[in-house]
């Protein structure tokens, strides 16, 4: 599964527990607000980067459908 701008701080920490120094890093609060309405396109893009890499999945490894 890839970490995706649709889904919350909250519950992508509480299924990948080790992307909480990474929204420490960017300053990001721990809220239920998705990534896409909370931030700008520049840090979404980096975030996303930084915890796709640090769970080790990229869209290679993302089948259709989860």
């Amino acid at each position: 599964m890839v970490i995706q701008s649709n889904m919350s701080p909250k519950s992508i920490v509480e299924v990948w527990k080790d992307t909480a120094p990474i929204f420490l890093k960017f300053n990001i609060p721990l809220t239920e607000k998705t990534l896409e309405t909370t931030l700008g396109k520049d840090t979404l893009t980096s975030l996303l980067i930084d915890l796709n890499a640090a769970v080790e999945s990229t869209t290679a490894t993302c089948i259709e459908g989860g």
